[in-house]
């Protein structure tokens, strides 16, 4: 995936400057930077949620595989199954455990139950939580802890195969044990998915992404591989921000 010169308006005000990134094939790109500094807006901008804003104007250039995604003829549906998304705070439907992994498949058209119960089984196994739950997909979602709604969701994006997974801060409402388990589902996606999660947490960045972004006041600072951003940052705000003097 890749992203050259993308703006984000809303209304007259201007949130993302010219923001151009690639995002590498199987890796885990970590968004930073202080509140308000546009990565969550940058990340939306990816499986075009900030269509869903009436007063947000986005330009410049998104593609997935060579795919301009910001075309009008772009099927936002179709592009959304493709690049999945994991919000903040866990959002299970209120139904069974089991329908809530099922309800993509639903939705694009399957019908064949063997193949339902399948994929639902590998989507809950690749977000770890299968092993907790599957003595009790038929109960309600609802009875889950924040942790494990929360791998739940991760576990129903999965369900229909995405290319390309985002996350906007998916262990900030969870404990530390919850997060860790978040963290490691993570690592273990990393490889055959594309992983961009947006943290506020500098250490959890360094944990489970390969590459990490700098964000600060809308524009892109700089990018490069986790342990040259957290050791040797090019740019004096990246080291000010990662060494605790702002943010």
């Amino acid at each position: 995936m890749q992203a050259k010169k993308v703006c984000v308006y809303y209304g007259s005000k201007k949130a993302l400057n010219d923001v151009s990134m690639d995002f590498p094939k199987g890796a885990v790109t970590a968004l930073i930077g202080p509140s308000g500094c546009g990565k969550s807006t940058f990340l939306r901008c990816l499986n075009r949620m900030n269509d869903l804003i009436p007063v947000c104007r986005v330009e410049g250039e998104i593609t997935l595989e060579g795919q301009d995604i910001m075309a009008k003829s772009m099927d936002v549906v179709d592009l959304r199954r493709k690049v999945g998304m994991v919000f903040q705070k866990p959002n299970p439907f209120p139904k069974s455990i089991f329908e809530n992994v099922a309800y993509g498949l639903r939705v694009n058209g399957v019908r064949d139950e063997a193949l339902i119960a399948g994929r639902v089984e590998e989507a809950l196994r690749r977000a770890a939580i299968f092993n907790e739950v599957k003595d009790r997909l038929n109960d309600s979602a609802l009875g889950l802890s924040g942790g494990q709604q929360q791998r739940l969701c991760i576990a129903r994006a999965l369900a229909v195969e995405p290319e390309v997974l985002l996350m906007d801060e998916p262990a900030s409402a969870l404990d530390p044990i919850a997060t860790q388990k978040i963290e490691e589902s993570i690592r273990e996606l990393a490889g055959g998915l594309t992983i961009i999660i947006v943290t506020h947490n500098m250490q959890q960045a360094a944990r489970v992404s390969d590459y990490t972004a700098f964000f600060y006041m809308g524009n892109l600072i700089e990018t490069d591989k986790t342990d040259t951003i957290f050791t040797r940052p090019a740019k004096k705000e990246t080291e000010d921000y990662i060494t605790g003097r702002f943010g």
